[in-house]
Protein backbone atom coordinates (compact mmCIF):
# COMPACT_ATOMS: atom_id res chain seq x y z
CA UNK A 1 0.00 0.00 0.00
CA UNK A 2 1.40 3.41 -0.88
CA UNK A 3 0.49 6.80 0.49
CA UNK A 4 -2.47 8.39 -1.22
CA UNK A 5 -2.12 11.61 -3.19
CA UNK A 6 -4.81 14.28 -3.62
CA UNK A 7 -6.02 12.81 -6.90
CA UNK A 8 -6.95 9.57 -5.14
CA UNK A 9 -10.18 11.13 -3.88
CA UNK A 10 -13.36 9.92 -5.46
CA UNK A 11 -15.61 12.88 -6.30
CA UNK A 12 -19.29 12.32 -5.66
CA UNK A 13 -21.58 14.99 -7.04
CA UNK A 14 -24.61 15.25 -4.78
CA UNK A 15 -28.05 15.05 -6.38
CA UNK A 16 -29.51 18.32 -7.67
CA UNK A 17 -32.51 19.61 -5.75
CA UNK A 18 -35.91 18.82 -7.25
CA UNK A 19 -38.10 21.56 -8.67
CA UNK A 20 -40.40 21.83 -5.64
CA UNK A 21 -37.38 22.44 -3.36
CA UNK A 22 -35.97 24.96 -5.81
CA UNK A 23 -39.28 26.80 -5.55
CA UNK A 24 -39.29 26.59 -1.73
CA UNK A 25 -35.75 27.99 -1.52
CA UNK A 26 -36.13 30.54 -4.31
CA UNK A 27 -35.22 33.41 -1.96
CA UNK A 28 -31.64 32.12 -1.88
CA UNK A 29 -28.93 32.18 -4.54
CA UNK A 30 -29.27 28.90 -6.51
CA UNK A 31 -25.86 27.70 -5.35
CA UNK A 32 -26.72 28.52 -1.75
CA UNK A 33 -30.08 26.78 -2.14
CA UNK A 34 -28.35 23.64 -3.42
CA UNK A 35 -25.97 23.70 -0.44
CA UNK A 36 -28.93 23.96 1.93
CA UNK A 37 -30.72 21.07 0.19
CA UNK A 38 -27.55 18.96 0.47
CA UNK A 39 -27.71 19.50 4.24
CA UNK A 40 -31.21 18.07 4.43
CA UNK A 41 -33.08 21.37 4.30
CA UNK A 42 -35.92 21.38 1.79
CA UNK A 43 -38.35 23.95 3.14
CA UNK A 44 -38.16 27.67 3.67
CA UNK A 45 -38.90 27.25 7.39
CA UNK A 46 -36.19 24.61 7.91
CA UNK A 47 -33.62 26.68 6.03
CA UNK A 48 -34.45 29.77 8.08
CA UNK A 49 -34.22 27.86 11.36
CA UNK A 50 -30.88 26.32 10.34
CA UNK A 51 -29.34 29.63 9.30
CA UNK A 52 -30.73 31.76 12.10
CA UNK A 53 -31.02 29.38 15.06
CA UNK A 54 -32.52 30.92 18.17
CA UNK A 55 -34.03 29.63 21.39
CA UNK A 56 -36.14 27.09 19.50
CA UNK A 57 -32.99 25.04 18.79
CA UNK A 58 -32.36 24.50 22.51
CA UNK A 59 -34.08 21.87 24.64
CA UNK A 60 -35.02 21.76 28.31
CA UNK A 61 -32.39 19.96 30.40
CA UNK A 62 -35.20 18.59 32.59
CA UNK A 63 -35.94 16.04 29.85
CA UNK A 64 -32.57 14.30 30.21
CA UNK A 65 -32.72 10.88 31.84
CA UNK A 66 -31.27 11.05 35.35
CA UNK A 67 -31.31 14.85 35.58
CA UNK A 68 -33.80 15.24 38.49
CA UNK A 69 -31.91 12.75 40.67
CA UNK A 70 -28.56 14.37 39.87
CA UNK A 71 -29.72 17.90 40.64
CA UNK A 72 -31.39 16.87 43.90
CA UNK A 73 -28.20 15.18 45.14
CA UNK A 74 -26.01 18.12 44.13
CA UNK A 75 -28.31 20.61 45.89
CA UNK A 76 -28.09 18.59 49.08
CA UNK A 77 -24.31 18.36 48.82
CA UNK A 78 -24.02 22.13 48.45
CA UNK A 79 -26.43 22.79 51.35
CA UNK A 80 -24.57 20.40 53.64
CA UNK A 81 -21.13 21.65 52.65
CA UNK A 82 -20.09 18.19 51.47
CA UNK A 83 -16.90 17.80 49.49
CA UNK A 84 -17.58 17.32 45.75
CA UNK A 85 -15.17 16.19 43.03
CA UNK A 86 -15.60 16.89 39.32
CA UNK A 87 -13.89 13.99 37.54
CA UNK A 88 -13.04 14.83 33.92
CA UNK A 89 -11.17 13.52 30.93
CA UNK A 90 -7.82 14.86 29.74
CA UNK A 91 -8.88 16.01 26.26
CA UNK A 92 -10.31 19.41 25.33
CA UNK A 93 -13.90 18.24 25.79
CA UNK A 94 -13.17 16.84 29.24
CA UNK A 95 -11.09 19.82 30.32
CA UNK A 96 -13.72 22.36 29.28
CA UNK A 97 -16.43 20.22 30.92
CA UNK A 98 -14.48 20.13 34.17
CA UNK A 99 -13.76 23.86 34.09
CA UNK A 100 -17.41 24.63 33.34
CA UNK A 101 -18.78 22.77 36.36
CA UNK A 102 -15.97 24.06 38.56
CA UNK A 103 -16.89 27.62 37.61
CA UNK A 104 -20.58 27.06 38.37
CA UNK A 105 -20.11 25.10 41.59
CA UNK A 106 -17.59 27.62 42.90
CA UNK A 107 -20.04 30.45 42.19
CA UNK A 108 -22.68 28.52 44.17
CA UNK A 109 -20.37 28.24 47.16
CA UNK A 110 -19.82 24.50 46.84
CA UNK A 111 -16.83 22.71 48.39
CA UNK A 112 -15.55 21.41 45.07
CA UNK A 113 -12.30 20.19 43.55
CA UNK A 114 -11.33 19.01 40.06
CA UNK A 115 -9.77 15.67 39.23
CA UNK A 116 -8.40 14.87 35.79
CA UNK A 117 -6.41 11.63 35.53
CA UNK A 118 -2.92 11.50 34.14
CA UNK A 119 -2.96 9.91 30.69
CA UNK A 120 0.23 7.90 31.23
CA UNK A 121 -0.18 6.77 34.84
CA UNK A 122 -3.95 6.31 34.99
CA UNK A 123 -5.33 6.18 31.47
CA UNK A 124 -8.75 7.20 30.23
CA UNK A 125 -11.81 7.47 32.42
CA UNK A 126 -12.58 6.49 35.99
CA UNK A 127 -9.97 4.48 37.84
CA UNK A 128 -10.16 2.84 41.24
CA UNK A 129 -6.97 4.39 42.58
CA UNK A 130 -8.30 7.89 41.98
CA UNK A 131 -11.63 7.07 43.62
CA UNK A 132 -9.85 5.67 46.69
CA UNK A 133 -7.75 8.82 46.88
CA UNK A 134 -10.83 11.06 46.66
CA UNK A 135 -12.67 9.03 49.31
CA UNK A 136 -9.66 9.25 51.64
CA UNK A 137 -9.73 13.04 51.20
CA UNK A 138 -13.30 13.15 52.47
CA UNK A 139 -15.08 13.55 49.13
CA UNK A 140 -18.72 12.48 49.35
CA UNK A 141 -19.96 13.09 45.79
CA UNK A 142 -18.14 12.40 42.52
CA UNK A 143 -19.53 13.82 39.28
CA UNK A 144 -17.94 12.58 36.07
CA UNK A 145 -17.85 14.66 32.92
CA UNK A 146 -17.07 13.29 29.45
CA UNK A 147 -16.39 9.83 30.88
CA UNK A 148 -17.80 7.01 33.00
CA UNK A 149 -20.56 5.50 30.87
CA UNK A 150 -18.64 2.21 30.47
CA UNK A 151 -17.09 2.23 33.97
CA UNK A 152 -19.30 -0.42 35.59
CA UNK A 153 -16.69 -1.89 37.96
CA UNK A 154 -15.24 1.50 38.86
CA UNK A 155 -18.62 2.94 39.82
CA UNK A 156 -19.37 -0.17 41.89
CA UNK A 157 -16.04 0.33 43.65
CA UNK A 158 -16.83 3.99 44.27
CA UNK A 159 -20.13 2.97 45.82
CA UNK A 160 -18.32 0.51 48.12
CA UNK A 161 -16.14 3.39 49.35
CA UNK A 162 -19.23 5.36 50.35
CA UNK A 163 -19.04 7.72 47.38
CA UNK A 164 -22.22 8.87 45.72
CA UNK A 165 -21.56 8.72 41.97
CA UNK A 166 -23.16 10.83 39.24
CA UNK A 167 -22.07 9.98 35.70
CA UNK A 168 -22.43 12.53 32.91
CA UNK A 169 -21.12 11.45 29.53
CA UNK A 170 -21.89 11.46 25.82
CA UNK A 171 -20.02 8.40 24.56
CA UNK A 172 -21.72 5.28 23.26
CA UNK A 173 -23.72 3.32 25.83
CA UNK A 174 -22.96 -0.32 26.56
CA UNK A 175 -25.46 -3.05 27.37
CA UNK A 176 -25.28 -2.20 31.06
CA UNK A 177 -25.39 1.25 32.67
CA UNK A 178 -23.03 1.99 35.55
CA UNK A 179 -24.77 1.60 38.95
CA UNK A 180 -24.52 5.30 39.78
CA UNK A 181 -26.95 7.43 41.73
CA UNK A 182 -27.74 9.15 38.41
CA UNK A 183 -26.50 8.66 34.86
CA UNK A 184 -26.95 11.49 32.36
CA UNK A 185 -26.15 10.74 28.75
CA UNK A 186 -28.39 11.81 25.84
CA UNK A 187 -27.66 8.49 24.13
CA UNK A 188 -29.62 6.81 26.93
CA UNK A 189 -32.60 8.96 25.93
CA UNK A 190 -32.15 7.87 22.31
CA UNK A 191 -32.18 4.23 23.42
CA UNK A 192 -35.32 4.76 25.51
CA UNK A 193 -37.06 6.27 22.48
CA UNK A 194 -36.05 3.42 20.23
CA UNK A 195 -36.39 0.42 22.54
CA UNK A 196 -39.24 1.47 24.82
CA UNK A 197 -41.08 4.04 22.76
CA UNK A 198 -40.76 6.74 25.39
CA UNK A 199 -41.62 10.14 23.96
CA UNK A 200 -40.66 12.49 26.77
CA UNK A 201 -36.96 12.01 26.23
CA UNK A 202 -34.21 14.43 25.31
CA UNK A 203 -34.36 14.89 21.53
CA UNK A 204 -30.66 15.59 20.86
CA UNK A 205 -28.35 12.62 21.37
CA UNK A 206 -25.15 14.09 19.89
CA UNK A 207 -24.16 16.70 22.45
CA UNK A 208 -20.48 16.85 23.34
CA UNK A 209 -19.46 16.08 26.90
CA UNK A 210 -19.26 19.80 27.60
CA UNK A 211 -22.77 20.19 26.20
CA UNK A 212 -24.05 17.66 28.73
CA UNK A 213 -22.18 19.44 31.53
CA UNK A 214 -23.72 22.73 30.42
CA UNK A 215 -27.20 21.20 30.58
CA UNK A 216 -26.53 19.99 34.13
CA UNK A 217 -25.36 23.49 35.11
CA UNK A 218 -28.41 25.06 33.46
CA UNK A 219 -30.81 22.78 35.32
CA UNK A 220 -29.02 23.19 38.64
CA UNK A 221 -29.10 27.00 38.44
CA UNK A 222 -32.76 26.96 37.41
CA UNK A 223 -33.79 24.74 40.32
CA UNK A 224 -31.79 26.67 42.90
CA UNK A 225 -33.34 29.94 41.75
CA UNK A 226 -36.93 28.66 41.58
CA UNK A 227 -37.25 25.98 44.27
CA UNK A 228 -34.68 27.25 46.77
CA UNK A 229 -35.68 30.85 46.02
CA UNK A 230 -32.03 31.72 46.07
CA UNK A 231 -30.80 34.58 43.91
CA UNK A 232 -27.83 33.38 41.86
CA UNK A 233 -25.71 36.09 40.33
CA UNK A 234 -24.50 33.97 37.45
CA UNK A 235 -24.92 34.38 33.69
CA UNK A 236 -25.04 31.11 31.75
CA UNK A 237 -23.71 32.97 28.71
CA UNK A 238 -20.35 33.16 30.49
CA UNK A 239 -20.03 29.39 30.02
CA UNK A 240 -20.73 29.27 26.29
CA UNK A 241 -17.12 29.93 25.26
CA UNK A 242 -16.19 26.69 27.02
CA UNK A 243 -19.09 24.89 25.33
CA UNK A 244 -17.94 26.05 21.89
CA UNK A 245 -14.32 25.07 22.55
CA UNK A 246 -15.17 21.56 23.74
CA UNK A 247 -17.89 20.89 21.18
CA UNK A 248 -15.78 21.83 18.16
CA UNK A 249 -12.57 20.26 19.45
CA UNK A 250 -14.40 16.96 20.07
CA UNK A 251 -15.89 16.96 16.55
CA UNK A 252 -19.49 16.94 17.74
CA UNK A 253 -21.77 17.21 14.69
CA UNK A 254 -22.63 20.78 13.74
CA UNK A 255 -25.57 19.89 11.54
CA UNK A 256 -27.52 19.30 14.75
CA UNK A 257 -29.55 22.39 15.69
CA UNK A 258 -28.63 22.42 19.38
CA UNK A 259 -24.89 21.94 18.90
CA UNK A 260 -25.01 24.54 16.16
CA UNK A 261 -26.78 27.09 18.35
CA UNK A 262 -24.55 26.48 21.35
CA UNK A 263 -21.44 26.93 19.21
CA UNK A 264 -22.88 29.98 17.45
CA UNK A 265 -23.47 31.67 20.80
CA UNK A 266 -20.15 30.47 22.17
CA UNK A 267 -18.25 31.99 19.26
CA UNK A 268 -19.72 35.38 20.10
CA UNK A 269 -18.36 35.05 23.63
CA UNK A 270 -14.96 33.90 22.34
CA UNK A 271 -14.74 36.91 20.05
CA UNK A 272 -15.17 39.24 23.01
CA UNK A 273 -12.00 37.84 24.60
CA UNK A 274 -13.65 38.02 28.00
CA UNK A 275 -12.09 34.91 29.59
CA UNK A 276 -8.56 35.81 30.65
CA UNK A 277 -7.07 32.37 30.06
CA UNK A 278 -8.49 32.14 26.54
CA UNK A 279 -7.27 35.66 25.77
CA UNK A 280 -3.74 34.65 26.79
CA UNK A 281 -4.09 31.59 24.57
CA UNK A 282 -4.86 33.96 21.69
CA UNK A 283 -1.60 35.78 22.39
CA UNK A 284 0.66 32.72 22.19
CA UNK A 285 -1.21 31.49 19.10
CA UNK A 286 -0.69 34.83 17.35
CA UNK A 287 -4.38 35.67 17.18
CA UNK A 288 -5.25 39.37 17.08
CA UNK A 289 -8.94 39.86 17.86
CA UNK A 290 -8.92 43.19 16.04
CA UNK A 291 -7.91 41.47 12.80
CA UNK A 292 -9.15 37.90 13.24
CA UNK A 293 -12.67 36.54 13.69
CA UNK A 294 -12.66 33.49 15.94
CA UNK A 295 -14.53 30.69 14.17
CA UNK A 296 -14.68 26.91 14.23
CA UNK A 297 -11.48 26.68 12.16
CA UNK A 298 -9.66 28.74 14.80
CA UNK A 299 -10.83 26.32 17.48
CA UNK A 300 -10.09 23.17 15.48
CA UNK A 301 -6.58 24.10 14.34
CA UNK A 302 -5.28 26.68 16.83
CA UNK A 303 -7.02 26.60 20.21
CA UNK A 304 -8.10 22.97 20.53
CA UNK A 305 -4.65 21.47 19.79
CA UNK A 306 -3.03 23.71 22.42
CA UNK A 307 -5.59 22.75 25.05
CA UNK A 308 -5.19 19.08 24.15
CA UNK A 309 -1.40 19.30 24.29
CA UNK A 310 -1.47 19.58 28.08
CA UNK A 311 -3.10 16.19 28.62
CA UNK A 312 -1.09 14.57 25.85
CA UNK A 313 2.38 15.37 27.14
CA UNK A 314 2.00 16.68 30.69
CA UNK A 315 -0.99 17.34 32.95
CA UNK A 316 -4.39 18.42 31.64
CA UNK A 317 -4.66 20.52 34.79
CA UNK A 318 -2.44 23.10 33.09
CA UNK A 319 -5.21 23.75 30.56
CA UNK A 320 -7.92 23.53 33.22
CA UNK A 321 -6.18 26.07 35.43
CA UNK A 322 -5.64 28.38 32.46
CA UNK A 323 -9.34 28.38 31.60
CA UNK A 324 -10.27 29.39 35.15
CA UNK A 325 -7.38 31.76 35.88
CA UNK A 326 -8.11 35.32 37.01
CA UNK A 327 -4.46 36.29 37.35
CA UNK A 328 -2.82 37.84 34.30
CA UNK A 329 0.75 36.74 34.97
CA UNK A 330 -0.31 33.21 35.91
CA UNK A 331 -2.53 32.92 32.83
CA UNK A 332 0.30 34.16 30.61
CA UNK A 333 2.70 31.59 32.04
CA UNK A 334 0.19 28.73 31.66
CA UNK A 335 -0.59 29.74 28.07
CA UNK A 336 3.12 29.69 27.24
CA UNK A 337 3.39 26.21 28.73
CA UNK A 338 0.63 25.06 26.40
CA UNK A 339 2.38 26.69 23.45
CA UNK A 340 5.65 24.89 24.26
CA UNK A 341 3.87 21.57 24.76
CA UNK A 342 2.04 21.96 21.46
CA UNK A 343 5.30 22.54 19.58
CA UNK A 344 6.76 19.44 21.18
CA UNK A 345 3.61 17.51 20.35
CA UNK A 346 3.98 18.43 16.68
CA UNK A 347 7.58 17.19 16.61
CA UNK A 348 6.78 13.91 18.33
CA UNK A 349 3.79 13.25 16.10
CA UNK A 350 5.80 13.78 12.92
CA UNK A 351 8.48 11.35 14.11
CA UNK A 352 5.97 8.72 15.25
CA UNK A 353 3.95 8.83 12.03
CA UNK A 354 7.13 8.07 10.08
CA UNK A 355 7.93 5.09 12.31
CA UNK A 356 4.39 3.72 12.25
CA UNK A 357 3.99 4.17 8.50
CA UNK A 358 7.17 2.27 7.71
CA UNK A 359 6.64 -0.53 10.23
CA UNK A 360 2.94 -1.08 9.51
CA UNK A 361 3.61 -2.04 5.90
CA UNK A 362 7.02 -3.67 6.08
CA UNK A 363 6.66 -7.23 4.83
CA UNK A 364 2.89 -6.92 4.49
CA UNK A 365 1.25 -9.24 2.01
CA UNK A 366 -1.30 -7.51 -0.18
CA UNK A 367 -3.41 -4.55 0.73
CA UNK A 368 -4.04 -4.34 4.47
CA UNK A 369 -7.65 -3.52 5.34
CA UNK A 370 -6.62 -2.03 8.68
CA UNK A 371 -3.44 -0.45 10.06
CA UNK A 372 -2.39 -1.81 13.46
CA UNK A 373 0.95 -0.79 14.91
CA UNK A 374 2.21 -1.21 18.47
CA UNK A 375 5.46 0.11 19.84
CA UNK A 376 7.15 1.00 23.10
CA UNK A 377 8.41 4.27 21.62
CA UNK A 378 4.94 5.81 21.18
CA UNK A 379 4.09 8.34 23.92
CA UNK A 380 0.54 7.72 25.13
CA UNK A 381 -0.41 11.31 24.41
CA UNK A 382 0.10 11.15 20.67
CA UNK A 383 -1.14 7.70 19.65
CA UNK A 384 -4.52 9.16 18.70
CA UNK A 385 -2.88 11.80 16.53
CA UNK A 386 -0.71 9.21 14.82
CA UNK A 387 -3.73 6.98 14.20
CA UNK A 388 -5.61 9.95 12.78
CA UNK A 389 -2.80 10.84 10.38
CA UNK A 390 -2.50 7.24 9.15
CA UNK A 391 -6.27 6.92 8.74
CA UNK A 392 -6.37 10.11 6.69
CA UNK A 393 -3.35 9.21 4.58
CA UNK A 394 -4.31 5.65 3.71
CA UNK A 395 -8.08 5.80 4.19
CA UNK A 396 -8.06 2.72 6.39
CA UNK A 397 -9.02 2.21 10.03
CA UNK A 398 -5.83 2.88 11.98
CA UNK A 399 -4.93 1.66 15.48
CA UNK A 400 -1.76 2.78 17.23
CA UNK A 401 -0.81 1.23 20.57
CA UNK A 402 1.72 2.28 23.18
CA UNK A 403 2.73 0.91 26.57
CA UNK A 404 4.43 1.69 29.86
CA UNK A 405 7.89 0.52 30.76
CA UNK A 406 6.65 -2.72 32.32
CA UNK A 407 4.79 -3.55 29.06
CA UNK A 408 2.08 -5.46 30.94
CA UNK A 409 -0.76 -3.29 29.65
CA UNK A 410 -1.02 -1.61 26.26
CA UNK A 411 -3.24 1.36 25.47
CA UNK A 412 -4.48 1.91 21.97
CA UNK A 413 -6.14 4.74 20.12
CA UNK A 414 -8.32 4.09 17.07
CA UNK A 415 -9.43 6.28 14.18
CA UNK A 416 -11.71 4.91 11.52
CA UNK A 417 -13.55 5.64 8.29
CA UNK A 418 -17.35 5.81 7.83
CA UNK A 419 -17.41 2.30 6.38
CA UNK A 420 -16.15 0.70 9.61
CA UNK A 421 -17.58 1.36 13.10
CA UNK A 422 -14.55 0.94 15.32
CA UNK A 423 -16.46 0.97 18.62
CA UNK A 424 -18.72 -1.86 17.45
CA UNK A 425 -15.59 -3.78 16.46
CA UNK A 426 -14.09 -3.25 19.92
CA UNK A 427 -17.38 -4.35 21.50
CA UNK A 428 -16.95 -7.66 19.68
CA UNK A 429 -13.49 -7.92 21.23
CA UNK A 430 -14.60 -7.04 24.75
CA UNK A 431 -13.47 -10.43 26.09
CA UNK A 432 -9.89 -9.44 25.23
CA UNK A 433 -9.98 -5.90 26.59
CA UNK A 434 -9.54 -4.43 30.05
CA UNK A 435 -11.60 -1.39 29.09
CA UNK A 436 -12.70 0.40 25.94
CA UNK A 437 -15.08 3.05 24.66
CA UNK A 438 -15.59 5.85 22.19
CA UNK A 439 -17.48 6.70 19.02
CA UNK A 440 -17.99 5.08 15.63
CA UNK A 441 -14.86 6.68 14.16
CA UNK A 442 -12.72 7.35 17.25
CA UNK A 443 -12.17 5.09 20.23
CA UNK A 444 -9.63 3.87 22.74
CA UNK A 445 -8.86 0.70 24.70
CA UNK A 446 -6.56 -0.94 27.20
CA UNK A 447 -5.42 -4.53 26.60
CA UNK A 448 -3.07 -6.92 28.38
CA UNK A 449 0.19 -7.76 26.64
CA UNK A 450 -0.81 -11.41 26.14
CA UNK A 451 -4.01 -10.45 24.32
CA UNK A 452 -2.45 -7.83 22.06
CA UNK A 453 -1.55 -10.19 19.15
CA UNK A 454 -4.98 -11.88 19.34
CA UNK A 455 -6.69 -8.49 19.28
CA UNK A 456 -4.74 -7.47 16.20
CA UNK A 457 -5.70 -10.59 14.31
CA UNK A 458 -9.35 -10.40 15.28
CA UNK A 459 -9.69 -6.72 14.28
CA UNK A 460 -7.82 -7.39 11.06
CA UNK A 461 -10.25 -10.20 10.22
CA UNK A 462 -13.26 -7.98 10.95
CA UNK A 463 -11.87 -5.23 8.74
CA UNK A 464 -11.09 -7.67 5.94
CA UNK A 465 -14.66 -8.99 6.08
CA UNK A 466 -16.23 -5.52 6.15
CA UNK A 467 -13.91 -3.71 3.76
CA UNK A 468 -12.36 -6.38 1.55
CA UNK A 469 -14.64 -5.74 -1.46
CA UNK A 470 -14.86 -1.97 -1.12
CA UNK A 471 -13.10 0.71 -3.12
CA UNK A 472 -11.24 2.31 -0.25
CA UNK A 473 -10.67 5.77 -1.57
CA UNK A 474 -11.80 8.83 0.37
CA UNK A 475 -15.00 10.26 -1.04
CA UNK A 476 -15.21 14.01 -1.54
CA UNK A 477 -18.83 15.12 -1.66
CA UNK A 478 -19.39 17.91 -4.18
CA UNK A 479 -22.24 20.30 -3.48
CA UNK A 480 -22.48 21.59 -7.05
CA UNK A 481 -20.62 22.26 -10.27
CA UNK A 482 -20.27 26.01 -10.65
CA UNK A 483 -18.88 27.99 -13.62
CA UNK A 484 -16.18 30.47 -12.67
CA UNK A 485 -18.27 33.47 -13.69
CA UNK A 486 -20.89 32.60 -11.03
CA UNK A 487 -18.37 33.02 -8.22
CA UNK A 488 -18.89 36.39 -6.55
CA UNK A 489 -18.24 38.01 -3.19
CA UNK A 490 -22.02 38.13 -2.68
CA UNK A 491 -22.19 34.35 -3.06
CA UNK A 492 -19.24 33.91 -0.68
CA UNK A 493 -20.96 36.15 1.88
CA UNK A 494 -24.19 34.17 1.51
CA UNK A 495 -22.38 30.86 2.00
CA UNK A 496 -20.82 32.20 5.22
CA UNK A 497 -24.28 31.92 6.77
CA UNK A 498 -23.73 28.15 6.84
CA UNK A 499 -21.28 28.75 9.68
CA UNK A 500 -20.57 27.42 12.20
CA UNK A 501 -19.16 24.67 10.02
CA UNK A 502 -17.46 21.54 11.22
CA UNK A 503 -18.24 17.87 11.64
CA UNK A 504 -21.33 16.87 9.61
CA UNK A 505 -21.72 20.44 8.41
CA UNK A 506 -18.54 20.84 6.46
CA UNK A 507 -17.80 23.88 4.37
CA UNK A 508 -19.52 23.42 0.99
CA UNK A 509 -17.35 22.02 -1.80
CA UNK A 510 -17.79 23.10 -5.41
CA UNK A 511 -16.22 21.94 -8.64
CA UNK A 512 -15.21 23.98 -11.65
CA UNK A 513 -13.88 22.07 -14.66
CA UNK A 514 -11.53 22.88 -17.49
CA UNK A 515 -9.55 25.68 -15.86
CA UNK A 516 -6.26 26.77 -17.40
CA UNK A 517 -3.29 26.93 -15.03
CA UNK A 518 -1.93 30.45 -15.51
CA UNK A 519 0.69 30.25 -12.77
CA UNK A 520 1.69 27.96 -9.92
CA UNK A 521 4.41 27.77 -7.29
CA UNK A 522 5.15 26.07 -3.99
CA UNK A 523 4.79 28.12 -0.84
CA UNK A 524 5.08 27.59 2.90
CA UNK A 525 7.56 25.63 4.96
CA UNK A 526 9.37 23.06 2.81
CA UNK A 527 7.09 23.96 -0.11
CA UNK A 528 4.21 21.89 1.25
CA UNK A 529 1.48 24.13 -0.20
CA UNK A 530 0.63 25.13 -3.74
CA UNK A 531 -0.33 28.62 -4.86
CA UNK A 532 -2.14 28.86 -8.21
CA UNK A 533 -3.80 31.28 -10.59
CA UNK A 534 -6.57 29.68 -12.63
CA UNK A 535 -8.54 30.99 -15.58
CA UNK A 536 -11.50 30.12 -17.79
CA UNK A 537 -10.12 32.61 -20.37
CA UNK A 538 -12.59 35.28 -19.24
CA UNK A 539 -11.92 35.41 -15.53
CA UNK A 540 -8.78 34.66 -13.48
CA UNK A 541 -8.85 33.73 -9.81
CA UNK A 542 -6.31 32.98 -7.08
CA UNK A 543 -6.24 29.57 -5.42
CA UNK A 544 -4.38 27.92 -2.58
CA UNK A 545 -3.98 24.14 -2.20
CA UNK A 546 -2.75 23.30 1.29
CA UNK A 547 -0.55 20.21 1.67
CA UNK A 548 -0.63 19.62 -2.08
CA UNK A 549 2.81 20.96 -3.01
CA UNK A 550 3.67 17.68 -4.76
CA UNK A 551 1.46 18.82 -7.63
CA UNK A 552 3.92 21.57 -8.55
CA UNK A 553 5.95 19.42 -10.94
CA UNK A 554 3.02 17.39 -12.26
CA UNK A 555 0.31 19.92 -13.04
CA UNK A 556 -1.23 19.58 -16.50
CA UNK A 557 -2.11 22.70 -18.46
CA UNK A 558 -5.81 22.27 -17.68
CA UNK A 559 -7.39 21.05 -14.43
CA UNK A 560 -10.68 20.40 -12.69
CA UNK A 561 -10.64 21.69 -9.11
CA UNK A 562 -12.78 20.97 -6.06
CA UNK A 563 -12.69 23.84 -3.58
CA UNK A 564 -14.19 25.94 -0.83
CA UNK A 565 -15.08 29.44 -1.94
CA UNK A 566 -13.65 32.04 0.42
CA UNK A 567 -12.73 35.69 0.66
CA UNK A 568 -9.11 36.60 1.30
CA UNK A 569 -8.91 39.88 3.18
CA UNK A 570 -5.61 41.73 3.06
CA UNK A 571 -4.92 45.40 3.83
CA UNK A 572 -8.59 46.21 3.68
CA UNK A 573 -9.12 44.57 0.26
CA UNK A 574 -11.49 41.61 -0.19
CA UNK A 575 -10.68 39.18 -3.00
CA UNK A 576 -12.19 35.85 -3.93
CA UNK A 577 -10.00 32.81 -3.47
CA UNK A 578 -10.42 29.10 -4.07
CA UNK A 579 -9.29 26.91 -1.18
CA UNK A 580 -8.53 23.83 -3.28
CA UNK A 581 -9.44 20.48 -1.73
CA UNK A 582 -8.52 18.27 -4.69
CA UNK A 583 -7.21 18.47 -8.25
CA UNK A 584 -7.99 16.27 -11.23
CA UNK A 585 -6.49 16.63 -14.70
CA UNK A 586 -9.18 17.87 -17.08
CA UNK A 587 -10.61 15.39 -19.55
CA UNK A 588 -9.18 16.54 -22.90
CA UNK A 589 -12.18 15.12 -24.74
CA UNK A 590 -14.56 17.58 -23.07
Amino acid sequence: MTASVPTSKNWRLLSPMPDHVRHELRAYHPVMAQALYNRGLSSRADAYAFLNGGDGALHSPHMLHGMPQAVARIRNAIKRGESIAIYGDFDADGVTSTALLMQVFTALGAQVQPYIPNRVDEGYGLNMGALKQLADQGVKLVITVDCGIRSIAEVEYGNSLGLDMIVTDHHSVGEQLPPALAVINPKIDARLRQDEGQKRTYPEDMLAGVGVAYKLAEMLLRVIETQDRRSVNFDLEDLLDLVALGTVADLAPLNRPENRELVRRGLKVLNRGKRLGVYELYQVAGIDLEKTQINTTTIAFMLGPRINAAGRLDSAMIAHDLLLSNNGSVASELAQQLQDLNLRRQELTLEAVGVARERAFSGADGDLPLIFDAGTEFPHGIVGLVAGRLCEEFYRPAIVVGTDKDQQEWRGSCRSIPEFDITQALDRCADLLIRHGGHAQAAGFTVSAENLPILRERLMAMAREALGQRDLRPVLNIDAEVPLDQLTTDLADALSQLEPCGANNELPVFVTRGLRVVDHRCVGQEGKHLKLRLSDRFMTIDAIAFRQGEWDKHLPACVDVAYHLEINEWNGARRLQLNVQDIHPSDPSL
